[in-house]
């Protein structure tokens, strides 16, 4: 009976993950765990509050062997920039102490990483199509972190002590809940708070473009990644694949609620600019090359209508 962990299941992706999993195999058990246990009603998941930074934790939360283990905890991008302490502790430090307990205790697990466009730099063209293999060149303590996971994960993997995969996740929205400690939360503000009543603040310029991605296909491409044999990524060079998206400005997503949810919907947007949010997030590239993904068998993402289509419905339910 496989068996895998979620790390940071308590959140959007992760529960989504979760749920996702379960369904696509009647078999599976799966360990989740947060800084809080994460809830859950399946017999086949087993819960648990872990602090990741603390050894003796995951020495005990690794006395099991897993099959597959998705590492999706960490500190958020404008949360990164805001503490560096803590993130540095969580989104390095904690990451660390995951992988030097399996390659002693478990060597071969597969490890999925979800990282970031952040690790780009800003592009010198706004045309400028980036990939797997262009450089790196972050402008945030949250693209610096992710970086440093990825060069592990990479190492690791190349030695053989790992099964890595590295996800470079786009923006994800249009995501539920609360705002997050993200940069980017915004891409999912303006359309989520609208639709529901409630204003919500624009900090960035309309015509900024975003590399952006539906939940439901990242959650879908997470795990196909997982079932990619390990042979596919030989002759790559590195186990990153930047996941499928799509290239949208601001003003498109704008345009979509207000053709979903009416005026009244896009007039709840009340721009209010804050330069910091806006200079993460232009340091962020917006057009990319997935030929790669492509290759692993990824999917592309649906069309932005359909996206804003997807979570207005997901409130009437």
């Amino acid at each position: 009976m496989p068996s895998m962990l979620i790390t940071g299941a308590a959140g959007f992706i992760g529960s989504s993950l979760t749920t996702a999993l379960l369904s696509s195999n009647l078999d599976l058990t799966l360990t989740v765990t947060d800084i809080s246990a994460p809830p859950t009603s399946s017999p086949r998941v087993t819960s648990i509050a872990c602090n990741l930074t603390d050894a003796s934790s995951v020495q005990s939360l690794f006395s099991t062997r897993y099959d597959t283990m998705y590492l999706l905890h960490g500190i958020m991008s404008s949360g990164s920039e805001a503490n560096l302490p803590l993130s540095t502790q969580v989104n390095i430090d904690s990451f660390r102490l995951i992988l030097q307990t399996l390659i002693i205790d478990h060597p071969g697990t597969k490890v999925i990483f979800p990282s970031s466009l952040a690790v780009y730099g800003p592009c010198s063209d706004t045309d400028e199509v980036v990939c797997e293999t262009s450089c790196p060149l972050p402008q945030s303590s949250y693209g610096t972190q992710k970086l440093v996971i990825e060069s592990l994960i990479n190492d690791y993997s190349r030695r053989g002590l790992i099964d890595g995969r590295i996800a470079r996740l786009p923006t994800v929205i249009v995501r539920p809940g609360a705002p997050t400690a993200a940069a980017s939360s915004f891409a999912s503000g303006i359309v989520r708070e609208p639709l529901r009543g409630i204003k919500s603040s624009l900090p960035v310029s309309e015509h900024l473009e975003m590399w952006v991605c539906s939940p439901q296909m990242v959650v879908a491409n997470l795990i196909s990644l997982r079932e990619v044999p390990s042979e596919k990524f030989a002759g790559m060079g590195s186990r990153v694949c930047c996941l499928p998206g799509q290239v949208v400005t601001v003003g498109q997503i704008l345009n979509e609620l207000e053709a979903v949810g009416g005026r009244g919907a896009r007039n709840l947007v009340v721009k209010e600019t804050d330069q910091a949010v806006e200079r993460i997030v232009k340091s962020w590239p917006a057009r990319f090359d997935i030929q790669r993904a492509g290759f692993l068998g990824l999917q592309p993402d649906v069309p932005l209508r359909e996206v804003v289509e997807s979570f207005a419905r997901s409130l009437k339910e």
